[in-house]
């Protein structure tokens, strides 16, 4: 009987411990940083003052539609690449050569079996040669909708946003956040990457894939640099 209680106390603790681990699996959840503007918000409240036209509500009749107001939106199409390598090499070879003549002492040269043991001879020698090489290229395609969170005095438009897309077997997000000159979104309110000042951009995932693409915690601490061997 106390056997049996054993093992189904083993096999509480062993779903226990699956439980726990499939409840910290990593999940994509939304930023507060690259969050909407809240357009509820008492300073974007219209205030009607009984004209026809309303300040913040204005339409350009003879202008392109583009974003220029805070809480309008913006499509921002990604077009990153980056291609960057590095190399190094060092080699260092240094000889010393070093002799001491006999002495005397006492004006006669010491000897030892016939051999002057004051007179010596010291060589060195020391070579080093290091190398090393790096290489880095990233590639992100795309388009992501961002909304203005907020105008500069300049009319610079701060922008920022994410995209949450949930697959199969897990979720990916691009973040991004920056600003934009009004002279650099086209006619169709789109503006590339390349044009945005201050760029944060982000992508990522997670799920079960992003876990399989990753290290364990064992490992990770056996490639840290506090790992002493």
């Amino acid at each position: 009987m106390t056997t049996r209680l054993m093992r189904l106390s083993v096999v509480a603790v062993a779903l226990l411990m699956l439980q726990a681990c499939a409840s910290t699996r990593i999940e994509v959840q939304p930023d507060p940083m690259f969050a909407p503007v809240d357009l509820k918000a008492p300073r974007f409240q219209p205030v009607n003052n009984g004209s026809i036209f309303q300040a913040g509500r204005s339409v350009r009749l003879f202008e392109d539609s583009k974003a220029f107001r805070i809480g309008d939106l913006l499509s921002v199409k990604l077009s990153e690449s980056t291609n960057a390598s590095k190399s190094a090499a060092t080699n260092t070879k240094k000889d010393d050569d070093v002799s001491i003549g006999a002495g005397t002492l006492l004006g006669v040269t010491p000897t030892y079996k016939g051999d002057s043991f004051l007179q010596n001879e010291l060589e060195s020698e020391r070579e080093f040669a290091g190398s090393g090489d790096s290489a880095q290229s990233n590639s992100l395609q795309g388009e992501i909708s961002v909304m203005v969170s907020d105008i500069l005095p300049n009319g610079n438009l701060v922008v920022r946003g994410e995209k949450i897309i949930g697959l199969n077997q897990g979720s990916e997000f691009i973040r991004i956040a920056g600003i934009v000159r009004p002279q650099d979104v086209s006619a169709n309110n789109e503006v590339l990457s390349g044009k945005l000042a201050n760029a944060r951009i982000f992508y990522g995932g997670g799920g079960v894939i992003a876990e399989a693409n990753s290290k364990g915690w064992l490992s990770r601490f056996f490639d840290s640099p506090t790992f002493p061997f």
